[in-house]
């Protein structure tokens, strides 16, 4: 955490997604006050909460922006149509988000309610079109549980009030998130199958990582008034020799068909709420990637014939 501030509270500084409650439910609270994390307004921890304060002073480790690639750029475009002027963004890090925020700079009055954000946050509020003035809960203000990024982000946010981190417990509460149209929320899958089912945890026998908030901030963006709910990933992988779009998944169902809203690819925008399985099916073959295409074709005939 940070130091303290003059009233005697540290911030959670990068990262306050579960440690205040932590703290309020632990036996012995050991903190690591380090003089060169960000004092990020939100939430705090006061002095009379630590048992034992151990003081270093290190940089925070720093993860900079991925390298963008054409793909990449291509989901992007296809992600931005969704986004428009006083649209609330929820986002992660990585090359396709980075590229998204890239594409933005044209809107205005973007709002941000997010579980974490790198560096493209600064650039779109120094721009001037990311001001949250829209939004109808916490106006003027971009609300976030995770810094990712580097020193340009960190220092922008320091002691910064127009950004508040606050705990899991609000980013991605239900109740939180339904008191915000035009939410339009961006996620990452691994692979989606022809009915609509996501797959966001394991590529064969590599588990890549848990559910996370992909499933509140789906349910979020698909209900929200305006808003939007976007899964997006890669059409294939592995140069071309896997498709991404698959008959049925390898790995866990992270999403539910009946929540998945838009899946998009570099080759455009599937929307599947309210379709049938075997519209699903269609609208899924044709964003999928060309060489994969007629196979899938042959499986959608199958879903639609025997109807799930």
């Amino acid at each position: 955490m940070s130091p303290a501030n003059a009233e005697g509270n540290h911030s959670c500084g990068l990262i306050s997604d579960y440690v205040r409650a932590a703290v309020n439910k632990a036996r012995v609270v050991i903190a690591e006050v380090n003089e060169a994390v960000p004092f990020t307004h939100g939430e705090t921890i006061p002095v009379s909460a630590i048992d034992v304060a151990v003081k270093v002073a290190r940089a925070p480790v720093e993860v900079p922006p991925a390298k963008i690639g054409e793909t990449d750029e291509a989901i992007a475009r296809h992600c931005a149509n969704y986004i428009g002027d006083g649209s609330v963004i929820q986002t992660g890090v990585g090359a396709v988000p980075d590229a998204v925020l890239r594409l933005l700079h044209d809107r205005r009055d973007l709002g941000v309610h997010s579980g974490m954000l790198g560096d493209g946050l600064v650039d779109l509020i120094e721009a001037g079109v990311v001001t949250n003035a829209r939004k109808e809960i916490d106006p003027g203000v971009t609300i976030n549980g995770a810094l990712i990024g580097t020193r340009r982000l960190y220092d922008f946010c320091n002691r910064n009030p127009a950004v508040r981190m606050t705990p899991t417990s609000y980013t991605h509460d239900a109740g939180v998130l339904g008191q915000l149209s035009r939410l339009v929320t961006l996620n990452s899958a691994l692979e989606v199958d022809l009915t609509g089912q996501v797959n966001a945890e394991a590529s064969g026998a590599s588990y890549m990582g848990g559910t996370g908030g992909q499933v509140d901030f789906v349910r979020a963006g698909a209900r929200s008034p305006g808003g939007a709910s976007l899964m997006v990933l890669a059409a294939s992988a592995k140069g071309g020799t896997i498709s991404k779009i698959v008959p049925a998944l390898s790995g866990p169902v992270t999403t539910a068909r009946s929540e998945v809203d838009v899946v998009v690819t570099e080759y455009g925008a599937a929307e599947l709420k309210g379709q049938s399985l075997a519209e699903r099916a269609r609208r899924l073959t044709a964003i999928a990637h060309p060489d994969f295409r007629e196979d899938l074709d042959r499986q959608s005939f199958d879903i639609a014939k025997r109807g799930f």
